[in-house]
């Protein structure tokens, strides 16, 4: 689909300062912190969006990236082709799962993938955003679930899974009692007790572009599929 420049990262941006106009620093989420002596980055204050260029130079990308994401997703500009089915590997798994200090990822393990344009992309983990950080003609979504693969050349694929209130999820609700309270802590998992599939939509046609990660060092080339 065609970038609409009212989701840019820009426009993303802009939303981000005038929030953080209207908080005064009492108020102002502290940042989160990272390991491994990372640069702090938040989702508003003075490390928001805004900042994430200039936290590091690893993070420039998020400044200059010419294929940002997330985007708004404007049907009435995307390009519909003959249908490529998604083909997914996954099995009954172990997995950990973390609170990175940003949200829950579910560390995956096993031989778990997912093969679309005839190349096979390993899964490595997933993890959530509340709300969607995706729109589809401008529409928001309660969550999202993105899950991140990789091929052997080092590429990355994520699946992005919307989700809207409902009835609970199994699965979800299987990551959620083993959620972790503190940030960095880590759950693990019953082994074999993860079964990806009944994350995946029975309806599984999509949106695919190609754009960046979400997040800090907000890397390009990333081929995104929206389910």
């Amino acid at each position: 689909p065609v970038r609409n420049p009212k989701a840019s990262r820009q426009y993303i941006r802009a939303k981000a300062a005038a929030l953080a106009a209207k908080t005064t620093d009492a108020q102002a989420p502290m940042a989160s912190t990272e390991t491994h002596g990372d640069a702090h980055w938040a989702y508003d204050g003075a490390h928001g969006p805004l900042a994430w260029a200039d936290l590091k130079p690893e993070f420039a990308t998020c400044g200059n990236g010419k294929q940002q994401s997330p985007i708004n997703i404007d049907e009435s500009q995307t390009l519909r082709g003959p249908a490529e089915a998604l083909v997914f590997d996954y099995s009954n798994s172990s997995a950990s799962v973390v609170n990175n200090g940003h949200t829950i990822q579910i560390d995956v393990a096993g031989d778990n993938g997912m093969t679309v344009r005839g190349t096979r992309y390993q899964l490595l983990q997933l993890h959530f955003h509340h709300p969607a950080e995706e729109r589809i003609n401008h529409r928001g979504f309660a969550m999202v679930a993105h899950l991140v693969h990789k091929d052997y050349l080092g590429r990355l694929a994520v699946v992005a899974v919307l989700l809207e209130p409902g009835a609970a999820n199994p699965v979800i609700n299987n990551f959620w009692t083993y959620m972790p309270l503190g940030a960095g802590d880590r759950v693990m998992m019953p082994r074999g007790s993860v079964d990806l599939g009944g994350l995946l939509p029975k309806d599984q046609r999509y949106y695919q572009f190609m754009g960046s990660l979400t997040t800090p060092p907000c890397t390009e080339d990333v081929l995104w599929m929206i389910l």
